[in-house]
């Protein structure tokens, strides 16, 4: 077992991990937090039960690769680390996947232990259209590694109060704390994110969210193949940092409506 541990925001990330010199142990973060239910305590059992059973239904998953790719990875938090690299994007599907990290930090490990640091890129210099970690090489994240960020105490106390405005599921109450706080720390992407996760939870005088608003304005505009849909969905809103099996669920809603319907 190494002292370090990285614990990196999907399996994208991990190609190019393998190809730097970093030292420590990986956790792969495989959840998907920015979906589906959520409770306040991330440490219960209750917690990652209900979680596994709406993957299973979303996602066409089953249980026991829940277990494997999920559950089996966070058994290594229970490791006496001497640092702890966090490695989470911009976007609300990276930055809500942080919220949890931090939540499961501060409930299960000693954090007077670790050093936590955070490495957090919205762009990197000559890359252009930047959705992630996953397009960089080897090189690229050890020059993000060498300028990460150490998380305090204050950071911990923000992401605190947004997780428990999150898990609460008061639209209102959340945009009015987001608007008003005006300190984030070391969390730069994080008011953005939950402003982003305000918009995608409000529906339109149709019923519709953000998000299918905005698949629904790509489809109305000439894009009726789904990958083409996709690229152009990523291209114009990289604030969701959704994948293809997140914006299938969005998809299929406005299917169920009869709102467009699309060519694989």
């Amino acid at each position: 077992m190494s002292a370090i541990l990285h614990i990196l925001n999907g399996d994208a990330t991990l190609h190019s991990f393998e190809q730097t010199g970093l030292e420590g142990d990986i956790i792969i973060w495989r959840e998907v937090l920015s979906e589906g239910p959520l409770s306040a305590d991330i440490t219960a059992a209750g917690f990652w039960n209900e979680r596994k059973q709406w993957v299973i239904q979303a996602f066409d998953d089953s249980a026991e690769n829940y277990d494997r790719k999920v559950i089996a990875e966070l058994a290594k938090l229970n490791e006496p680390y001497e640092e702890i690299n966090l490695w989470f994007e911009f976007d609300l599907h990276c930055q809500i996947n942080l919220l949890g990290v931090m939540q499961l930090l501060k409930r299960q490990v000693d954090l007077s232990q670790p050093k936590i640091y955070l490495i957090s890129p919205d762009d990197y210099p000559e890359v252009t259209d930047f959705r992630g970690m996953g397009q960089l090489n080897g090189n690229q994240l050890e020059d993000l590694y060498d300028g990460r960020l150490g998380i305090s105490e204050v950071d911990f106390y923000v992401a605190d109060i947004a997780w428990k405005l999150l898990v609460n599921n008061n639209l209102m109450e959340l945009k009015q704390w987001t608007d008003a706080h005006k300190y984030w720390g070391n969390l730069h992407w994080l008011q953005a994110a939950l402003l982003a996760h305000v918009n995608r939870r409000t529906a339109d005088a149709a019923g519709l969210n953000s998000v299918e608003q905005a698949l629904l304005s790509i489809y109305q505009s000439g894009v009726a193949q789904k990958q083409e849909l996709y690229n152009r969905f990523w291209r114009q809103y990289p604030i969701y940092g959704m994948g293809d099996c997140e914006l299938d669920l969005y998809l299929s809603s406005l299917q169920q409506k009869q709102q467009l319907h699309i060519h694989e």
